[in-house]
């Protein structure tokens, strides 16, 4: 059996997306600023995703910029803050322990370029404090950003609180919603977000287009210069047909999200129910604040490397950390940052599920995960070392 189960890192391209996209690959070439009329296809298409997109999280259309995707949305929102609030002499920001590269690599250049940056402890459950925020706002403060769900553990963060508490202090809030836009209920007005970014592809879009949300008002500098396109603020030709097939599966995932998260609930439970029963594992994270479809467990006394190499081999695919590092041989930052030792943090594993798996799939994953993890401890010295009390149990 085939299984699945990473859909953290990348989701299929759904039907709706993929028959929305199709005819701008196709009959409906033009490049949205040519002015002959066969192009205003495109640029009347941008226009009703711009729309859609929009009203999916509750924004105004004027409001939602294109991307390539993520990384680039949360770039442009960091550098823009960044840049605005040195020209007012402030150049702190807030952000956390655990955050997606994206973010903290962009943080860490501008540490070299003279800004501080407070990075917020998330605790053992993998949730930020809001007095932890408000301790570390300071005068000089010129941005928050605070992913909205994280993309490894699947801890959701008390966004709308900690936009509120921004917003009373004047402070810019961004925040990285890549791993909740679709999947959990988004309005920027009712939860006081500034700033919003997001990928396409983790949702049933392509992969290489994404969104950055501005609310009006909010300044926002170029990382791309060139021509006019995104009202001046992100220069090259808009991948069109990309961006229609992101438009259409926002708009099915967020219309579905109730049913979906129905239907994920109890295959998430499940695995954690079960592989839970597996001698000295941990869940990692807090389950009440949770996105619907992400599992992340440690097993002590394995390397999370050969666990995905046989999951593998049994049709499973999963990951042992975010897609972004999972060529690194060092433990995860994320399970770091909630007080994991590093030999437990070696040993983890991420099952990110849909809507589009079955029960019958978990079932699988549960018959398998145990065998593997008894196999590769029957291999592991370490392992025999903990069974012999010649070193101490962890988990």
């Amino acid at each position: 059996m085939f299984v699945y189960a990473d859909n953290a890192a990348t989701t299929s391209v759904s039907k709706t997306a993929l028959n929305a996209m199709l005819p701008y690959l196709t009959e409906q070439y033009g490049n949205p600023s040519s002015l002959y009329s066969f192009a205003q296809h495109a640029t009347e298409a941008l226009a009703q995703a711009r729309a859609d997109v929009a009203a999916c999280i509750g924004a105004q259309p004027r409001e939602i910029y294109f991307t390539s995707g993520g990384s680039e949305a949360d770039n442009q929102a960091i550098f823009s803050a960044a840049r605005v609030g040195a020209r007012k002499g402030k150049k702190h920001l807030i952000s956390t322990k655990f955050e997606h590269h994206a973010v903290l690599h962009s943080l860490k250049r501008l540490e070299k370029e003279g800004y501080e940056v407070t990075y917020l402890d998330v605790h053992e459950d993998g949730v930020v404090r809001l007095e932890d925020v408000a301790a570390a706002i300071r005068e000089d403060t010129c941005l928050v950003t605070i992913m909205f769900a994280n993309n490894e553990i699947g801890t959701v963060q008390p966004i709308t609180e900690i936009g509120a508490l921004c917003r009373a202090k004047g402070i810019p809030f961004h925040t990285d919603a890549v791993q909740a836009a679709g999947h959990m209920p988004i309005d920027v007005e009712k939860m006081n977000i500034d700033m919003l970014s997001m990928s396409g592809h983790k949702f049933h879009a392509p992969k290489g287009v994404g969104v950055l949300y501005v609310r009006k008002n909010i300044p926002l500098m170029n990382l791309i210069e060139g021509g006019a396109q995104e009202r001046g603020r992100r220069a090259g030709t808009e991948n069109v047909a990309g961006i229609v097939a992101l438009a259409a599966a926002l708009k099915e995932s967020v219309d579905n999200i109730e049913a979906n998260t129905a239907k994920i609930i109890p295959m998430r439970d499940k695995l954690f129910a079960e592989l839970s029963k597996i001698p000295h594992s941990k869940i990692n994270g807090s389950l009440e604040h949770h996105v619907p479809g992400t599992v992340n467990m440690c097993f002590e006394g394995i390397e999370g490397e050969s666990l995905l190499l046989l999951l593998d081999s049994h049709g499973i695919c999963a990951s042992s950390g975010s897609a972004c590092t999972s060529g690194s041989l060092d433990p995860s930052h994320v399970l770091l940052a909630l007080g994991l030792p590093h030999e437990v943090a070696h040993g983890s594993l991420r099952l990110s599920i849909g809507e589009y798996n079955t029960m019958e799939e978990i079932d699988h994953i549960i018959e398998v995960v145990p065998q593997v993890v008894a196999y590769l401890r029957d291999m592991s010295p370490v392992w025999d070392e903990l069974e012999k009390g010649q070193r101490p149990h962890l988990i």
